[in-house]
């Protein structure tokens, strides 16, 4: 293999940032010029691979917050369903001579407040 000879050109800001470098490594300007020719090939021949992670990782998030709002939807059903047994077998137990309509609001009253309590947990 023969070395070829190349002339560049490099902006004034370059040059110096080339000779502070060189200066600090304890090399040659022109030494380290063409190591930096060769990094620089070297990275153009085989550019990093895409980086699709990133969407990845969103698309991942999104999947998983509807399937949080599909959770949260079946547990609040679930905490509805648990008032209303509740409220009815507490009536039934009483034997309390209680109209759907007085039961319904027991209920309401019921899920409301274990809403209530499970937002005060959170702070």
């Amino acid at each position: 293999m023969r070395p070829v000879q190349h002339t560049v050109r490099l902006p004034a800001s370059l040059d110096k940032a080339l000779r502070a470098m060189a200066e600090r490594d304890g090399t040659s300007v022109y030494a380290l010029l063409q190591r930096s020719v060769k990094a620089g090939v070297a990275a153009l021949a085989s550019p990093p691979a895409r980086d699709t992670s990133g969407r990845e990782i969103v698309a991942e998030l999104a999947m998983v917050s509807t399937r949080m709002v599909d959770v949260e939807r079946l547990l609040d059903r679930a905490l509805f369903t648990a008032c209303a047994a509740y409220c009815y077998a507490r009536s039934a137990a009483l034997a309390l001579p209680q109209s759907d309509e007085a039961i319904s609001e027991e209920i309401n009253a019921a899920y409301n407040r274990q809403r209530r309590l499970a937002r005060e947990d959170k702070r």
